[in-house]
C-alpha cells in the first residue's frame, strides 16, 4: 500500500503543510462535533458497537480482534466534515476524518469500560496527530461516545490516566454522529497481508506489545 509505506521522513516533512492548510476547518469540525447529541447505535442480535480512531486503521483491527468478546472489527473513517470520505480524500488532512474502527462486541462478555483499557493500553496516549511513524489529523486519536454514561467512563479514565502519566492525552472525545466504512482492501489486512513491510514492521510489533500488557483480555486462539 503506497500511502503508508512512505518513510517517516517524508511524512514528517508533509505534516506541516497538512496542518496549515487544515487547522480552520478542524477547528470547526471539533466545534460542530463537541456539540452535536450522540447517536446511539442500538444492539443488534445482541451485539454492541463502538467506535474508536487510534493511528493507522490497519493496526487498530488486529488489536481489537485479539480481544475476546469481538466478533469483528470494521475499518473505515469518523470525526468529518465531508461525506462519503475515502482512503485518498481524508489522506489530504482536509476531510477532518481518521482513520477509525468499528468494533462489534458482545457486552455479555466484554464491556465498553474494557473496550477503553484496550483503546488506552494500545497506543501512545500523549502523541497528537498520530501514531509512531504516521503523522497528520486523519491519524489523530478520538474516542466517540454513544450515550451519557459512555461519556462519564470516557471522561473518567482519560482524567485517571492525565494524573498517572502527568501528561496531557491527546485523545479527542466526540459524540458518535456517523461511521464511513472504508474500501473493501484495507478490511482484514494484517490477516490477509502477513507479509506486508508496514504490518512487520509496525502493526504486528504494536498488537504484540498489547498483546503482553493484557493478556487476560485476548481470545484464547492469541
Amino acid at each position: 500500500m503506497h500511502m503508508k509505506s512512505l518513510t517517516s521522513l517524508i511524512l514528517c516533512l508533509s505534516i506541516s503543510f497538512i496542518s496549515c492548510q487544515t487547522k480552520t476547518k478542524k477547528t470547526q469540525t471539533q466545534y460542530n462535533l463537541e456539540n452535536a447529541l450522540p447517536i446511539e447505535v442500538p444492539l443488534e442480535d445482541g451485539m454492541a458497537r463502538a467506535y474508536f480512531a487510534s493511528g493507522c486503521f490497519w493496526c487498530v483491527e488486529a488489536v481489537y480482534e485479539s480481544v475476546k468478546g469481538v466478533s469483528e472489527v470494521i475499518n473505515g473513517y469518523a470525526g468529518g466534515h465531508t461525506n462519503n470520505p475515502t482512503y485518498q480524500t481524508s489522506n489530504t488532512g482536509r476531510t477532518g476524518h481518521a482513520e477509525a474502527v468499528e468494533v462489534i462486541y458482545d457486552p455479555t462478555v466484554v464491556s465498553f469500560s474494557s473496550l477503553l483499557d484496550v483503546y488506552f493500553g494500545s497506543q501512545n496516549t500523549t502523541q497528537v496527530n498520530g501514531q509512531g511513524p504516521d503523522r497528520g489529523s486523519q491519524y489523530r486519536s478520538i474516542i466517540f461516545y454513544q450515550n451519557e454514561v459512555q461519556k462519564t467512563i470516557i471522561t473518567q479514565k482519560k482524567e485517571a490516566l492525565t494524573l498517572e502519566l502527568n501528561a496531557s492525552i491527546a485523545a479527542e472525545v466526540y459524540p458518535f454522529q456517523k461511521f464511513w466504512k472504508g474500501e473493501d482492501y484495507h478490511q482484514n489486512y494484517e490477516r490477509l497481508h502477513p507479509n506486508n513491510p508496514y504490518i512487520q514492521n509496525i502493526s504486528i510489533p504494536r498488537l504484540r506489545k498489547f498483546q503482553q500488557k493484557f493478556p487476560h483480555l485476548l481470545k484464547s486462539n492469541h
